[in-house]
C-alpha cells in the first residue's frame, strides 16, 4: 500500500497491521504531487514507477489515478460507476471531461477494469461498446470491526435526541442523493398528520448551494423535528444508529453500489431504497422500492413502517457477512491473478 509522506502515520497503522500488507510511503503519493501531465505526455509517471520498481510490485491497483500507458506492469483500474454518462447535467462541463478522459485512458491503455456489480459492468460495455479490455465484477462487502459496534444505540439516541422510532438516511448531500423527494414525502407525512422522523447525517456539497436550500425548505415547511440533519458524526454512531432505526433510507438517483446499503446488509436493517436496477441486484429483492421521482409512494412505505407495533431492537452483525466479505476478498484475488495472467510482463508470483 502506498502512502504519501504527509499522510498521517496513525490511519496506516490500522492497514500495516494486517499480515502481509505493507506501507510504502514515497514523494510520489503526495496529494500536492501530480505525475499525469508525465502519465498523458510521456506515457508513464515516472516518480510512481520507480516506487513500484523499488517494492517489487507485480501488480498495481490503480485508483482515481493514472500512472501512464507505458507502466511495465499490469495494471486494474477500478471504475466505481458511471455516473457522469448516466447523468451528465449533474456535472460541470470541467468535472464531466475530467473524469471521462481518466476513463478513455485507462481503457486505451489495456488496463483491467474492475467494477461494483453488474449494473456498472453493463453501463461500461453500453457507453463503451467498443473496448476490449478484461473486466471484473467485485462486489465489495462491508463488515465493520467490534471497534465501531461498541456504541450503545440508546445512548447514542439520545445523545442526538431522537426518538425511538425514526429512518436513517447517511447519505452525503450531493444533488443525485435525491434527498428533497425525502422532504416531500415528509411533506406528505405532514399533511396526514403523521409524525415520521428521519435522522441524516452527512457532509454538505462543496460549495453547499444543494445543502442549503433543502435546510431553508425544511424551515419554510416546518419540518425541522422531522427532517433532523445530525451532521457529520463519527462512525461508530452511524453504526448504532443503523442497528436500530426502523429502516434505511436511500433515495439515490444513481448508484454503482451503495456502501449505505451494504452496511444495512450487514446488520440486516431493513430498507426502503428508490428502484434502481443495482440497488435490486444488491438487496436481492428483499427492500421496498419506490421510483425516484416519487415521494407518495416512499410517504406510503414510511407511513407502513410508523404504524408498525414494534418494541425498540438493536441489531447484530447477520449471519451472511461472513460469507460476503470472503467473497468480495475471492473476487478481488481473482481479478487481480487474472490481470498478471493476461499481461505479457512476467509476474514474480501473485498469492
Amino acid at each position: 500500500m502506498f502512502a504519501g509522506l504527509s499522510d498521517d502515520d496513525n490511519e496506516l497503522a490500522t492497514f500495516a497491521a494486517i499480515p502481509r500488507v505493507g506501507v510504502v510511503k514515497d514523494r510520489a503519493f503526495e496529494r500536492d504531487h501530480s505525475g499525469v501531465p508525465n502519465a498523458l505526455l510521456a506515457g508513464i509517471d515516472f516518480a510512481a514507477a520507480a516506487a513500484f520498481r523499488s517494492a517489487n510490485i507485480d501488480v498495481v491497483f490503480e485508483h482515481a489515478r493514472f500512472f501512464g500507458w507505458r507502466l511495465p506492469l499490469p495494471v486494474v483500474a477500478w471504475f466505481p460507476d458511471l455516473q457522469h454518462r448516466s447523468l451528465p447535467h449533474l456535472f460541470s462541463r470541467a468535472a464531466w471531461w475530467r473524469r471521462e478522459i481518466g476513463f478513455r485512458a485507462q481503457l486505451a491503455s489495456g488496463r483491467s477494469i474492475i467494477l461494483s456489480s453488474e449494473s456498472a459492468l453493463n453501463d461500461c460495455r453500453r457507453y463503451y461498446e467498443r473496448a476490449r479490455n478484461q473486466m471484473s465484477v467485485v462486489k465489495f462487502a462491508s463488515r465493520p470491526t467490534d471497534d465501531l459496534l461498541a456504541a450503545n444505540p440508546r445512548e447514542i439516541i439520545r445523545l442526538y435526541e431522537l426518538p425511538e422510532v425514526y429512518f436513517y438516511l447517511p447519505n452525503q448531500f450531493w444533488r443525485h442523493k435525491n434527498h428533497r423527494l425525502v422532504v416531500e414525502a415528509l411533506t406528505i407525512l405532514a399533511g396526514r398528520g403523521v409524525k415520521a422522523v428521519v435522522a441524516v447525517s452527512g457532509g454538505p456539497d462543496e460549495p453547499p448551494a444543494y445543502f442549503n436550500s433543502i435546510m431553508r425548505d425544511i424551515e419554510e415547511r416546518g419540518l425541522k423535528e422531522n427532517f433532523r440533519y445530525l451532521g457529520l458524526i463519527p462512525l461508530a454512531h452511524v453504526y448504532a444508529l443503523l442497528r436500530s432505526c426502523r429502516a434505511l433510507i436511500n433515495p439515490s438517483r444513481f448508484e454503482g453500489w451503495s456502501t449505505t446499503v451494504e452496511e444495512a446488509k450487514s446488520l440486516e436493517v431493513p430498507m426502503i431504497v428508490s428502484d434502481l436496477d443495482v440497488h435490486r441486484e444488491q438487496t436481492g429483492g428483499s427492500a421496498a422500492y419506490f421510483n425516484v421521482d416519487d415521494a407518495a409512494a416512499l410517504a406510503g412505505y414510511l407511513a407502513e413502517a410508523v404504524a408498525k407495533d414494534e418494541p425498540f431492537h438493536v441489531r447484530q452483525l447477520g449471519f451472511s457477512v461472513e460469507n460476503r466479505v470472503a467473497k468480495f476478498a475471492e473476487e478481488f484475488v481473482d481479478a487481480i491473478k487474472r490481470a498478471a495472467a493476461a499481461s505479457a510482463v512476467p509476474s514474480r508470483g501473485v498469492k
